[in-house]
């Protein structure tokens, strides 16, 4: 048999009639990350000319260094995504809450006496 009457072999991509995938998903997230990618959209609900409900989304997918040459740095001020207490265990403040709440209680109580003493 001839090898040049034999049938064309089969592609390997998983979708008939589509290229084969020259980059992996590391390749293209490294792209997206580097230009930047926004996605947009609205949803309004209106009934009878009247709405009732407009959600606007707006995604952002960049990296932190792109982002902030596009002057976005939100996330520096946000005190919720801010270094938490080095003695802070449990992660949620509470000792350093504790700690602020004893200095005040003690404060109040000089400032209770101080009253007292001077007559009042």
């Amino acid at each position: 048999m001839d090898p040049s009457s034999r049938l064309p072999t089969r592609s390997t991509s998983p979708l008939p009639g589509r290229p084969e995938p020259r980059d992996n998903l590391a390749d293209i997230l490294e792209r997206v990350l580097d230009k930047g990618i926004v996605i947009a959209g609205d949803i309004q609900i209106n009934l009878l000319d009247i709405e009732l409900l407009t959600i606007k989304l707006r995604l952002l997918i960049a990296s932190v260094d792109r982002a902030r040459e596009m002057g976005i740095d939100w996330w520096e001020s946000d005190a919720s995504l801010q270094k938490l207490d080095p003695g802070d265990s449990d992660g949620n403040g509470n000792r350093q809450l504790a700690r602020e709440n004893q200095e005040l209680r003690e404060r109040l109580e000089r400032l209770e006496r101080q009253v007292e003493s001077s007559g009042g």
